[in-house]
């Protein structure tokens, strides 16, 4: 859920009583010299209100002085030293001009200027961010300055914490402004900040971040959730309570002193968890959560022993973070169980230290250069490591779009962990391919990849890699990747660092070779899609590109991807349709019956209702039953009516399973033109299958003179970029020569 904040302290005629603030300040981190931030608070105030008298102040409605106040009491909630308080107290009126970094420098010293010199660097990311803004500095220029900006990122992290506080406050401010810039502020902290507060490991800011963004950038999800959180959270709370109280008498008996508490679930990442596993809102394991914070490691598994006792485990909803940490340094155990009265129930297990490691991330290792605190600890290094990897990229790469990206990059918390024939373990992000393994153990072997062996058999280069496995990588002697790589529908690659490689290795080819490469790509593409009638003027004009001949250049260098370009081909092509359908006149969806908002698949048009014997919920094992004149009964699967009408009326008993909404769906014709051979059409059935595509219509007609087998298939896909991976996938079967949409679908 959003963080509330709790309001300055207020004198009776309306200004901050710094007193009373300074003191909540020195509750929370210790000050070497109180006076020198209130001197700090003084001035900055003092600044903002000759500002105001002068009729020169830059505001949106809110007081940069008291934006610099809140600044302060996150980075104090972050532990972080006085110098980091001081420059954020007077960051706002350096950025608004009231004042400049000499008068910072000569009142509170090198350091404090410093911080905020960086931080005002960081504007680079804002201003890479949009197109609008950008046309006014030349690429060169933005790149010094990006490269400035992560510098000194990686020099003093506190500049990257001043950021987050700073960016931590505008957000949290736009709640009344216009849409506009609510959007646009969300897209900002959303792309760059939630993640940059993920990577640092400070999940103290990073699920407020995530959260208020969210709310803007998707206002209606957001509402909905929220709605079905604050529905029954009495009920919650009082079962919480319970359990809690049964975990700690059972912890006690075994000599553990815990402390436990009840944890708040995320709106954003309960949405996430619903896409990312297509499940409903009421299958969601951990919305009641507990947390158990015990003193020794030992405990922690001692702990999971005695939960796992007392309510029955859920297979697959186990991960030992303290054995695997996320890629962040996060360590944690997190079991689900079905825990009182049924229901699921998560719990969180970790000592102290690894509490204070998740809320506060670098910040709990802070230590300053020249002390010996806390020396033979690397977690300082580790958690900034990365800063040196996105600087080391746009030194090579020179590109400054997919900074975003590449600060998302292993955001999602699933990790798998390979073993190289050599036995030696290497940890990529889920989805990651033989590719991404390659280029994750050195660039060159992922230039000179030419095949894969996993578990000793060779697999494709597009195979899906799963914990355990061992990946052996097979190189030719030739070094050079293939522009099919980048090709995002073939699913060669999914990690920014192998297409960052990939794409570098490209831009150093000549010139000329990237055009009619890019060309031959984009032709192929847009002809296999049924787009070929797409204007090349209009095309460059709608992408900001020079020349047609710039833009066959940056497709085949990598600089633009294929996909982007198509889509833009699509909305140039088909005006009337949205960007990602196929079909101005869809088919009707086949809607699957519903009750309030549960829908069950498997049922079609026809009516359902649940069962008043069993009350089936989602997520429990069902079965249908086809009555007579009311539609499907809906029944659980070990309802004993179910089990009696098996034995009675088995005939009438159908397969039927939980799913969220139905998505969209549009028909599309399919040509294939191939070589006959015995198993063509299972093969594309079997392709068709594992992508979850429905098949309407199949004609198939193979001329026995020339042995070329010709297909028609009519099938039902909600977007373009899936219509797409289904081409290429089809297209690298054996013996299939071609495969693209048939244009014929859009007559009539």
């Amino acid at each position: 859920m959003v963080q509330v904040r709790a309001e300055h302290p207020i004198n009776r005629d309306g200004s901050v009583n710094l007193d009373a603030w300074l003191e909540r300040i020195q509750h929370r981190v210790p000050l070497q010299s109180p006076a020198v931030l209130r001197e700090a608070c003084e001035w900055a105030e003092d600044l903002e209100q000759a500002a105001i008298a002068a009729e020169n102040i830059w505001s949106e409605g809110t007081s940069s002085y008291r934006i610099g106040l809140e600044m302060a009491e996150i980075l104090a909630d972050l532990k972080l030293d006085q110098d980091s308080l001081v420059a954020a107290v007077v960051y706002r009126a350096v950025r608004e001009r009231k004042t400049d970094l000499a008068e910072v420098e000569h009142r509170f010293g090198e350091v404090v200027a410093r911080l905020v010199d960086g931080v005002q660097r960081m504007a680079a990311i804002s201003v890479s961010q949009n197109p609008a803004k950008t046309k006014a500095f030349s690429p060169q220029a933005q790149i010094e300055n990006l490269r400035k900006m992560l510098v000194t990122m990686v020099d003093d992290v506190r500049v990257a914490l001043i950021k987050l506080a700073e960016r931590t406050c505008a957000i949290r401010a736009v709640k009344d402004a216009p849409e506009e810039k609510r959007y646009r502020v969300a897209r900002e902290v959303f792309d760059i900040y939630a993640p940059l507060a993920h990577r640092l490991g400070i999940g103290h800011i990073k699920w407020e971040l995530e959260d208020l963004s969210f709310r803007y950038l998707e206002p209606v999800q957001y509402k909905q959730i929220a709605k079905l959180l604050d529905e029954r959270r009495l009920d919650r709370q009082e079962y919480i309570d319970s359990v809690m109280n049964q975990l700690r008498s059972e912890l006690e008996e075994a000599g553990i002193h815990a402390e436990i508490t009840g944890r708040a679930k995320h709106i954003y990442s309960i949405w996430r968890k619903m896409q990312r596993k297509g499940i409903d809102f009421s299958q969601i394991y951990d919305v009641r959560a507990v947390r158990v914070l015990v003193p020794l490691v030992r405990d922690c598994y001692t702990a999971l022993g005695i939960v796992h006792s007392l309510w029955r485990h859920i297979p697959n909803e186990f991960d030992d973070y303290i054995a695997n940490p996320k890629e962040n340094g996060y360590r944690s155990l997190h079991t689900a169980v079905i825990g009182p009265e049924g229901k699921v129930l998560e719990v969180q297990i970790r000592t102290q230290a690894m509490h204070e490691e998740a809320e506060l991330g670098v910040c709990a290792h802070w230590r300053y250069k020249g002390t010996d605190v806390n020396s033979a600890s690397n977690a300082y290094e580790d958690k900034i490591a990365w800063l040196r990897q996105v600087l080391e990229w746009h030194e090579e790469m020179g590109d400054i779009g997919g900074l975003a990206e590449q600060l998302r990059v292993d955001f999602e918390p699933d990790r798998i962990y390979l073993f190289t024939p050599d036995g030696h373990a290497v940890d990529v992000p889920k989805g990651a391919t033989p590719l991404d393994f390659a280029y994750r153990i050195h660039t060159e072997i992922g230039h000179r990849c030419r095949g894969a062996k996993v578990n000793g058999r060779i697999v494709p280069l597009n195979y899906i890699l799963q914990t355990g496995e061992q990946v052996e990588i097979i190189t030719g002697k030739h070094n050079g990747p293939s522009r099919d790589w980048l090709n995002t529908n073939l699913g060669y690659v999914n990690t920014s660092r192998a297409r960052a490689k990939i794409q570098h290795w490209f831009k150093q080819q000549a010139r000329e070779q990237n055009v009619q490469a890019g060309k031959l790509m984009l032709e192929r593409e847009l002809t296999r899609l049924a787009l070929n009638g797409a204007d090349y003027a209009q095309l460059i004009d709608r992408l900001g590109i020079k020349s047609q001949e710039d833009l066959f250049a940056a497709v085949g260098s990598g600089d633009q991807r294929l996909a982007h370009v198509v889509n833009v081909a699509q909305q140039l092509v088909e005006p009337d349709r949205h960007s990602e359908q196929l079909e101005l006149i869809p088919r009707r969806p086949s809607r699957p019956g519903r009750r309030g908002d549960v829908y069950i698949q498997g049922v079609g048009n026809l009516m359902t209702q649940l069962a008043g014997c069993c009350q089936p919920v989602p997520g429990d094992p069902i079965i249908g039953y086809i009555t007579l004149g009311r539609g499907v009964t809906v029944h659980r699967a070990d309802c004993a009516n179910a089990v009696q009408l098996q034995d009675r009326d088995s005939e009438r008993l159908i397969e039927v399973s939980w799913g969220g909404e139905p998505v969209q769906t549009y028909p599309v014709e399919i040509y294939i033109r191939a070589y006959d051979r015995s198993g063509l059409l299972r093969d594309v059935s079997q392709l068709l299958a594992n992508e979850k595509v429905n098949v309407l219509e199949v004609n198939t007609r193979t001329n026995k003179d020339d042995n070329y087998a010709a297909m028609l298939l009519t099938v039902e896909v909600p977007n373009l970029s899936l219509l797409g991976r289904l081409l290429a996938r089809i297209s690298q079967l054996p013996n299939v020569l071609e495969a693209r949409r048939n244009r014929q679908e859009a007559r009539g």
